[in-house]
């Protein structure tokens, strides 16, 4: 019986009637208890497929460890046990996962997989590997008798999802599992950058950022009028009136009707420059432009702009295009929490490098992604190998932003008929 148009279900009630009533099955199957309320992984990180037993279709990946919801359960090919419903379109086969009666993790969640809720948009502490490189081992009680399981090579970059003390020396443990000495690390500190929040009104966007080293302000709208002081790099200002001028544009940063008036040089500034919808996004559909020329990220829906932000996009290399960021509109083809970025494979590589569990990546043309960047300040300028980098705080904002949306419990996900991947354009 569907509900009428006025009807109103508290997600309490909701919440309360998913447990009380069991899982369902296929009729003539043994039925699943109604104590079953989530599966919890056993192994890994499971495959989620959108239909039962075509291993073509997959649908996303499991947190290892992780408790997804349990809606039902039916047999099919590639599976021994039953395939199980976690969610719209998604199974996970039971021979990787069990049932449990706890309840499946909630948005709120995040602390059960990152080392700690942080406030710069990390999931765990990243440290750089020293010169002397560094080894990790399965058991750090055991460093001393048994070989170790991983070297890292130094300049390398790995994740700490865990620290404890064991004989006298203080070691974290990756999300790979893998115990590394601190004495053979150094941690990084991230940027405390981020981009900013448009104004639902807003038809442009009014911000700026210096992209200068300790910029000169003006006191008019000359580069010789008298220097009233300086912002350094990174620095916000408003964007509210360009002016041409000899020896460059000029800038007011300064608010509307202000005495003294406050002026910056245009060169010193990245601004996002208008960009008009592309064609085949809805009128009120997210999306994301990504201009080469400043810089600058703009995040939209429809035509409205809703967030704004400086990005490193990739330097070109003399006589190897790969790193330059290709122009062009495509669609989000997987997010995924965390993932390695590393050169290991190509032997012509200048510098090696490894940069594990880089957070909160979004796939959109191939191999080249948005993700969060904390091993550079360089925002506003180029700098990467071909991704768009993105400050820490800015690339988990963009990632719970665009579409598909990655469930409580899930690694990766990819994009389905009920949720398509957001578009991103880069210009």
């Amino acid at each position: 019986m569907a509900l009428a148009a006025s009807a109103v279900v508290s997600p309490a009630h909701a919440d309360r009637v998913r447990h009380e009533v069991p899982p369902w099955t296929e009729p003539n199957d043994l039925p699943l208890s109604s104590w079953m309320r989530s599966i919890v992984t056993t192994r890994g990180e499971p495959a989620i497929f959108s239909v039962p037993g075509k291993l073509d279709t997959r649908r996303g990946t499991m947190l290892p460890n992780a408790r997804l919801p349990l809606y039902g359960a039916k047999r099919g090919a590639n599976c021994s046990g039953r395939w199980l419903l976690v969610g719209p379109l998604a199974w996970v086969c039971s021979d990787v996962a069990d049932p449990s009666p706890e309840p499946a993790w909630s948005a709120k969640d995040r602390e059960r997989w990152a080392s700690a809720p942080t406030n710069d948009g990390l999931p765990f502490r990243y440290y750089l590997v020293g010169q002397n490189g560094a080894f990790g081992y399965e058991d750090p009680a055991r460093a001393e008798d048994d070989a170790p399981a991983q070297e890292y090579e130094a300049g390398f970059i790995v994740a700490g999802a865990e620290e404890r003390a064991v004989g006298g020396a203080r070691w974290i443990r990756t999300p790979r599992r893998r115990w590394i000495a601190l004495r053979e690390l150094s941690p990084i500190s991230p940027a405390g950058f981020h981009g900013e929040k448009i104004a639902d009104e807003a038809r442009a966007v009014d911000v700026a950022w210096v992209v200068a080293d300790n910029a000169k302000v003006r006191r008019g709208a000359r580069a010789t009028e008298a220097v009233v002081g300086t912002r350094p790099r990174l620095t916000r200002v408003l964007w509210k009136e360009e002016r041409a001028a000899a020896g460059g544009a000029m800038v007011r940063i300064s608010e509307d009707g202000a005495s003294p008036e406050e002026w910056m040089l245009a060169r010193d500034l990245a601004h996002p420059t208008p960009s008009e919808r592309p064609t085949d996004v809805a009128a009120d559909e997210r999306w994301i432009d990504v201009d080469l020329a400043t810089q600058t990220l703009v995040a939209y829906v429809g035509n409205h702009p809703v967030y704004a932000t400086l990005v490193s996009t990739g330097r070109p290399n003399k006589g190897d295009v790969e790193t330059a960021t290709p122009k062009g509109a495509h669609r989000i083809w997987v997010k995924l929490t965390t993932t390695t970025m590393d050169n290991l494979e190509r032997e012509d590589a200048d510098r090696r490098y490894s940069i594990e569990d880089v957070p909160y990546v979004q796939f959109f043309d191939k191999g080249v992604a948005l993700h969060g960047a904390f091993w550079h300040k360089d925002f506003g300028r180029v700098h990467s190998h071909g991704c768009v980098n993105l400050a820490p705080i800015d690339a988990e904002w963009l990632f719970n932003w665009t579409g598909p949306h990655l469930p409580a419990g899930w690694s990766a996900v990819f994009p389905t008929v009920l949720e398509p991947g957001t578009m991103v354009r880069v210009r």
